[in-house]
């Protein structure tokens, strides 16, 4: 089966859905918080928890075995623990505008807002400065249907990733039947994205065409294996930052996200779609789903499309994987260098100049 990117090459190109982004930077910040909103009439939700400290909201309602079908949104947020009160606000503003389960007479409506939250916590020189409320009600905000930023940006603004910057990534796949399966992933991981042996990124034989391009408008890149001094220098500052191979943890981590698709989907099928898109992070980080990371991934089925028969759905699970997979490779090329009183946390394009070659 041959896929390829839709449109924007991002979570937007499934019918309905929005992103929006809100960070804060400088001053003790270094975090933020992106929502994934849903249709009105909310998704069909799933969800897949593999890492060993995960930091999430509403999981066990997305459990196939229970009453509640459509999810709103999705909070993905900085801030560990504390972080989780960003979905409160993106609840808040749904509210606001009439959208959620409903629960009686015209506007008393619960918004069904699951989240998950990463460790960045002190990345900005405060441990104390971590998202509120606040920051879902700007996310949300903000949210629209335009190509959403990739990088330092909403909750992959503290992000790191095996000692480097990490940060959001995006990618989305076209079936042949039609069907668009895509991923927003914000990465930040105890493991490592670059293999040490030669400094490319685990990832990389998975991107397709037009994946290199690491922002709205911008221009595409080349990556190449990075020369073999600059691999040494990058690793000798790795040993004296704290993070040799770039893959040791310095503190907690966790990489979350979002599989969405225009298929229609029962909650299990769902559950099983954001299962197999942990195995697109397995082929792009390593090691993945540490007792250090809370990895999680939600799964959100529009149905503007019809069900898939098995050899359909076999195929949407493929795509799955492979669209987490093209998102942390984007992310990790997105991101850009970040300095604060914490430390520095170099960018793979930083590091390795010679492995990413913007194309004229």
């Amino acid at each position: 089966m041959t896929a390829r990117p839709g449109p924007t090459n991002s979570l937007v190109d499934v019918a309905g859905m929005r992103v929006g982004h809100y960070e804060r930077i400088g001053d003790g910040w270094l975090t933020g918080t992106t929502v994934v909103v849903a249709p009105d009439d909310g998704a069909v939700g799933g969800v897949d928890v593999r890492g060993g400290g995960p930091g999430t909201r509403e999981t066990d309602l997305l459990d196939p075995v229970n009453m509640v079908q459509r999810v709103h949104a999705v909070s993905l947020s900085g801030g560990s623990a504390f972080g989780l009160a960003a979905a409160d606000g993106v609840a808040r503003a749904l509210y606001e505008d009439g959208v959620g389960f409903p629960c009686g007479l015209p506007g008393e409506v619960v918004p069904i807002v699951p989240g998950a939250v990463i460790f960045d916590c002190n990345r900005g020189g405060e441990f104390d400065r971590w998202p509120d409320a606040r920051f879902g009600v700007e996310a949300f905000a903000s949210s629209s249907s335009r190509p959403p930023a990739l990088g330092v940006v909403g909750a992959g603004t503290g992000a790191q990733v095996g000692g480097l910057k990490g940060g959001v990534g995006s990618a989305s796949a076209v079936l042949e039947d039609g069907t668009t399966v895509a991923a927003l992933v914000v990465v930040n991981a105890v493991g490592s994205a670059v293999d040490p042996r030669d400094g490319t990124l685990y990832g990389a034989r998975w991107l397709l065409d037009g994946d290199t391009v690491l922002q709205p408008d911008g221009p595409a890149h080349e990556l190449r294996a990075p020369d073999p001094e600059e691999l040494r220098a990058a690793h000798d500052l790795a040993v004296e930052l704290g993070s040799p191979g770039m893959g040791l943890p310095r503190v907690l981590a966790t990489t979350i996200g979002v599989v969405a698709t225009d298929a229609t989907l029962t909650k299990a099928q769902a559950q099983r779609v954001a299962g197999t898109g942990h195995d697109g992070l397995a082929r792009a980080v390593d090691p993945i789903h540490t007792m250090v990371d809370g990895d999680t991934l939600f799964t959100l089925a529009t149905g503007e499309r019809a069900a898939p028969d098995d050899l359909g759905f076999h195929e949407l699970l493929g795509e799955a994987a492979r669209v987490v997979t093209r998102a942390v490779v984007r992310a990790v090329l997105a991101a850009e260098t970040v300095s604060t009183p914490a430390g520095t946390w170099r960018s793979y394009r930083d590091a390795l100049p010679s492995a990413v070659v913007p194309v004229a």
